[in-house]
Order: structure tokens, then sequence, then C-alpha cells
């Protein structure tokens, strides 16, 4: 456990001596979503690669740097791009940033991901507010030892996104005229896409969207003490419900088409966060 301080001392201690910053809100931008940072002003823009103890973004649409800057006026720290198990990462480096951001003193993260749909109402294009998680990837990041002082051995899970932020998101989303859903985000492992029975399965198991990122952040953003809320965007229908051959390409250029919704959403919300 002091190893992973020392980490996390030597990691803060490299981002001070870019920018000093205080931020308020973290934000992580899933695939396709990264342009949301250009609306971000007073920016410093830090490459992972030069970050200490941060790995290397492999994924397409995973741009990897940290932006630092306010967004209406609140100081923020935006993470562009994640790191995922199926790139062969440990558990620990893809939960790592999540920890980073508490450590330079968030208390609010919000999260984003490029999703396929699972449930039969919802389409291409649509913004899901995420209300609960399925974890159905078989692992979590609070396996082996536990450091009481980051937090619980056993924390509890009724609540993983906050509903005062589910409630904020929605009102904003109302007052700007922009249509959201509601829903539960399914997380697998990846990095397959999945078979129309296993979209099947997710349904009747009560999953709205799915995904192979998230999930885990949201165990260990509730383990630390952060506030919690997320945002899927749909940027295809799962495997079965229409004829379609996924491709991630397709993926990143759906969630381009929604950019300004979801920017106007993001923007607005962390003003009342």
């Amino acid at each position: 456990m002091q190893a992973l301080k020392e980490k996390l001392d030597q990691t803060v201690a490299y981002i001070h001596s870019i920018k000093k910053c205080s931020p308020k809100v973290g934000v992580v931008l899933g695939s396709g979503l990264g342009d949301f940072v250009e609306k971000m002003e007073n920016k410093t823009i830090i490459s992972y690669n030069d970050i200490p103890h941060f790995k290397k973004v492999t994924v397409q649409g995973h741009d990897g740097k940290l932006i630092l800057g306010t967004v209406n006026g609140v100081e923020v720290a935006a993470l562009q791009g994640r790191f995922h198990l199926y790139e062969g990462h440990d558990m620990a480096d893809v939960v790592y940033p999540i920890r980073v951001l508490h450590k330079l003193g968030i208390d609010t993260v919000v999260l984003t991901n490029a999703a396929g749909g699972v449930n039969l109402g919802y389409k291409p294009g649509d913004l899901v507010i995420l209300t609960d998680q399925i974890n159905f990837t078989g692992r979590n990041p609070l396996m082996g030892p536990n450091d009481e002082s980051m937090g619980p051995r056993f924390p509890d899970m009724g609540h993983a996104f906050n509903q005062e932020l589910i409630d904020t998101l929605g009102k904003v989303s109302a007052d700007l005229k922009i249509k959201t859903q509601q829903g539960v985000y399914m997380g697998v492992l990846g990095p397959t896409y999945e078979t129309p029975a296993e979209i099947k399965m997710f349904r009747i198991l009560g999953g709205d969207v799915v995904g192979m990122s998230t999930v885990h952040e949201v165990i260990i953003a509730n383990h630390i003490g952060l506030k919690v809320c997320g945002i899927s965007c749909v940027t295809n229908m799962g495997a079965g419900i229409i004829d379609q051959k996924l491709k991630h390409e397709d993926i990143k250029d759906e969630a381009l088409k929604v950019m300004d919704n979801f920017t106007a959403l993001l923007n607005n919300a962390i003003a009342k966060f």
C-alpha cells in the first residue's frame, strides 16, 4: 500500500510542477468523446506519456491526455482517454487515473463512455444517464489487501451513482431540451463485441447499455469517497437487434454526431455540481 501512496505522490508532484491545480470535478472521456475538451478554458495539456506511472493508450479514439482547465468557472481535470483490462493492463493501472484525480482534490467524477444499446427503446445517438451498473467482468479492483486509510474493506454500492448528480443531469438536459434516457450500464471484459445471445441475456439481467469500461472506475471512486455520475453515448445497437457489422471506426463517428449535445449537457451540469 505504501508503494501506491508513493506513486500517487510522485504523479501529483509532476502534475503540479506543470500546473498548480485544485480541481473540483474530474471527467473521464470515452471513445470518440474527447472533443469535449475543446470547450474548456485556461487549458494546460499533459500527455499521459509524460506522467509518471501512467500507461500508454493503445485504443483508437483515446488521445491519452490530461487536460487541466475550467468549465463555466469550475476547475476541472479531464482525462482524454482511459486504460482497459483488454489492452493487457493490470487492474491497478486501469483505476490509477481515478486515484490521481482524487489526490488532485476532486470530490465529483463524471465517467463517460461509448456503449452499445441493449434496451430496445434506445437508438444510436441517445445519451443515457447511468443510474446503476452490473459488473460482468468477473474482476474487482479492490481484490487483495485493503488500506483502511483509503476506504472500507466492504464499500457500499447501493448508490453507486449519486442520485443528486443524476437529478442534476436530468434537469439540465430538460432545460436544454436535450432528450436523455436513464439506464443501467453492463460492463464486460472485451475486446470482442457481444453475440446476439449475450445481448439478449444482458437485457434479461437488467442491462440497458453495454461496454468494456467504467465499472471498475465506479467501484474505486465509491471506495475512496467520490460522488459519481455517468453518461453513455449509444453509438450502436447490440448484436441481433439490427443487422449490422460493428466496427470501432463507426462508433467513433456516431459519438461525434452527438458531441454538441454531449458537450452542452456536461458543461451546464458541471456548473451545478
